[in-house]
């Protein structure tokens, strides 16, 4: 499943280099199918997808966690074929790749019957990228750190999502080399975002979304802000840029108005899409 972030702050840079992030993230009904073989063999492990541009070798996220999972399990005897197919956009920062390594660890525990629970499959995605634990976890939580500190939180009320990426991609480490932790001038309400969804109140929820990297985004991005407006023109409760971007997304309490206004980016925007909120992930 493809995440999201209803907020996201960037707290400090630490010392190894890596960023301190606070930050609420939500699983959303979009998703890419992952479909794993395994025969014996010499422990070789490839992918291919459905977008010839994506690696298919430890470049791919989905191979270096079947990499990480059988070094840390010890089961080296078979060949791993990963077909991907891709529904969530990539340069969009709604953690497609990510959702791929997390769903391969799931996968491959389960193949296995490996018996490994969620909090060391958690442990093993961290060494596979930042947001891999979180779409372990999934449903709706605050993550520090470089997003592996994880607390489950109430779920997002029932909504309607409206997720649409502008053709436009933004470099992630462009984007933190442009922000300074000292001088962010607005940062989310991180606690009274988490009250709100203690109250159930998606109203209260949607007016506290906020992504701090909105403030450093490049020229060329500006389709963001005008995604944002038209989102918000069709009533979108709130709406907020993803991650680093590109991808914008509004909650809707009414899933007419999240249908009009699908349908009027849908003829603007290939990338997007009619969404609903994801509940937390059996282990």
């Amino acid at each position: 499943y493809a995440k999201l972030n209803l907020s996201l702050d960037v707290v400090r840079k630490m010392e190894d280099g890596y960023h301190d992030m606070c930050m609420v993230m939500q699983s959303i009904d979009l998703c890419d199918d992952v479909l794993i073989r395994c025969e014996p063999g010499t422990g070789k492990v490839q992918a291919c997808t459905n977008l010839h541009f994506l690696p298919n070798d430890e470049k791919n996220i989905a191979v270096k966690a079947a990499e990480v999972f059988f070094k840390s399990t010890g089961i080296n005897q078979y060949d791993t074929y990963i077909q991907l197919k891709k529904r969530i956009p990539v340069c969009a920062g709604m953690g497609g790749g990510s959702a791929d390594g997390a769903a391969v660890l799931r996968g491959l525990n389960s193949m296995f019957s490996a018996g490994l629970d969620g909090q060391t499959l958690r442990k093993l995605a961290e060494s596979v990228g930042s947001d891999v634990p979180f779409c372990i976890e999934g449903g709706t939580c605050l993550a520090k750190g470089r997003g592996e500190i994880l607390t489950q939180l109430k779920a997002l009320p029932e909504c309607s999502i409206v997720v649409c990426k502008p053709a436009v991609s933004i470099s992630t480490p462009q984007l933190f080399s442009r922000i300074k932790c000292s001088k962010i001038k607005f940062r989310p309400d991180t606690k009274g975002l988490i009250q709100a969804l203690e109250d159930g109140s998606l109203d209260a929820v949607s007016k506290r979304m906020f992504n701090v990297f909105e403030a450093v985004i490049p020229n060329n991005a500006g389709e963001i802000f005008e995604i944002k407006e038209t989102l918000l023109d069709y009533r979108a409760l709130g709406a907020v840029m993803t991650g680093t971007g590109s991808a914008v997304f509004g909650v809707f309490d009414c899933s007419e108005h999240a249908r009009n206004a699908y349908e009027f980016l849908s003829e603007r925007y290939a990338d997007c899409y009619l969404a609903r909120p994801v509940s937390k992930l059996d282990v």
